[in-house]
């Protein structure tokens, strides 16, 4: 069995460790390389390999650091040009085995349009994807990307585990929640995650089936999410109501 740490970096990001039973681990989008190198040397690790989803800074900014402390690390990524770091370029459906754990690539268009997300073992590492109660913002992709995109990610099975990137949680959930004022299981969790805040607690991971029950960029086939953004939305199918919720969290 994995196991996965989260490393705080910058202003609201995690940078995901995955390890299993010895010193050896993997990182997600490491930022920044220094509380990378604090972590690995506090707790006696090895660095074997870095898994990318997509090439903003604050997911790639520590790379180069990090590969010339440790320069046989194997970083894992989109297969785009943007990625030159990359030695294991990556496409939709790619698999690569790791602590003798498969992952499974697959590419999610959206936040950017050559974002891609790994998946092993009921875990699900997304990036700027995916986020408790919300998504990211369209940075280069399409309304009708992201939501095909978002559709893939909530078909995984209900108990996946979600480790994205930013600690958004609490403010995405203010927004949920003026979408979707009536929803009871959307009120509870804000309760739990302003808890978690007050404490300065991570509210991370989540997993798919409570998204499904809360993130309303997940609900955009219910009934209460297409009333909310009625007067935003240009017609009634789920592609419109995404682009028209997106619009407004953009203006929120």
């Amino acid at each position: 069995m994995l196991s996965v740490s989260s490393i705080p970096a910058l202003n609201d990001n995690y940078i995901w460790l995955i390890k299993n039973d010895d010193n050896h681990c993997v990182v997600v989008d490491p930022g920044d390389a220094t509380p990378v190198f604090a972590f690995l040397e506090n707790h006696g690790l090895i660095l074997d390999a870095i898994l990318i989803t997509h090439h903003h800074d604050d997911h790639v900014g520590g790379v180069p650091e990090l590969t010339s402390h440790y320069p046989n690390t194997s970083v894992y990524g989109p297969a785009t040009a943007r990625f030159p770091q990359v030695t294991h370029p990556l496409k939709d459906k790619s698999t690569f085995t790791l602590f003798g754990s498969e992952f499974v690539v697959r590419e999610v268009p959206g936040h950017t349009l050559d974002h891609i997300v790994y998946y092993s073992e009921d875990m699900l590492f997304c990036g700027d994807t995916l986020f408790s109660g919300g998504c990211g913002r369209l940075f280069e992709g399409s309304p009708a990307q992201m939501h095909k995109s978002l559709s893939l990610l909530s078909s995984l099975p209900d108990d996946t585990l979600v480790f994205c990137a930013h600690e958004y949680t609490q403010s995405n959930l203010k927004f949920a929640q003026a979408v979707e004022p009536s929803n009871t299981a959307l009120k509870d969790y804000s309760l739990s995650v302003d808890v978690l805040r007050s404490n300065n607690k991570i509210t991370l991971p989540s997993t798919i089936g409570k998204e499904k029950n809360i993130n309303p960029f997940l609900r955009v086939d219910q009934a209460s999410i297409k009333s909310a953004v009625q007067h935003r939305a240009t017609d009634s199918s789920e592609t419109e109501t995404f682009a028209a919720l997106r619009r407004w969290k953009d203006e929120f």
